[in-house]
């Protein structure tokens, strides 16, 4: 895949569409979450619990279920969409191993979070503790490093090619991560906004 050969507008959308698994598996592990923490409520040296209580293994695993299924959708009935947006194949977006790079993105973000709320636990932040940087990066991060690691050189096929890509994902990742959060704190998902 080739994101030059596509207009600003059209990669930008591009990108949006193949990192959704990773997008939506934080917001599916907190519908999925609440259930046996991660850490059995075990504190470190500091004090502080290692992770908190807003870190389960139901939203561990449910998120990353659910950013598989998320992928799953969209490689096998999302053709119609990014047909229109791209006028293109979906399948050339996914490479040869698709549901490797889905888990890889969903689980990602998901260990993404958790290691940002490691991080938060060590600074004394208590769970929904603003961190601002670490809140709206931490996920996308975590999930593209995985994938470089484990993707068999899926993520050098896009994410080296041209400016849109990181833009998108410096710019749009924060834009929809608060829009989301916003989203889930008015319908009582979240206890708060960010």
């Amino acid at each position: 895949m080739n994101l030059e050969d596509y207009s600003f507008v059209q990669s930008f959308f591009i990108v949006l569409w193949i990192m959704m698994p990773a997008y939506l598996a934080n917001t599916i592990a907190v519908v999925t979450g609440g259930r046996f923490p991660i850490d059995q409520g075990k504190k470190m040296g500091d004090r502080n619990r290692i992770l908190g209580d807003g870190k389960t293994w139901s939203g561990l695993l449910g998120g990353t279920i659910g950013g598989i299924a998320v992928g799953y959708l969209q490689l096998n009935f999302g053709n119609s969409i990014i047909d229109g947006i791209a006028g293109t194949n979906n399948e050339t977006f996914w490479g040869d191993t698709p549901f490797l790079i889905f888990f890889l993105l969903a689980f990602g973000a998901l260990f993404g979070d958790l290691t940002a709320s490691f991080f938060k636990r060590r600074q004394n932040l208590n769970r929904g503790d603003k961190y601002p940087l670490l809140d709206m990066y931490d996920f996308i991060v975590m999930s593209l490093l995985l994938t470089l690691i484990l993707g068999g050189g899926w993520l050098q096929t896009w994410i080296l090619d041209g400016i849109v890509p990181l833009f998108t994902l410096l710019i749009a990742t924060p834009i929809l991560h608060r829009g989301v959060n916003i989203i889930g704190f008015k319908i009582g998902l979240k206890n708060e906004p960010w």
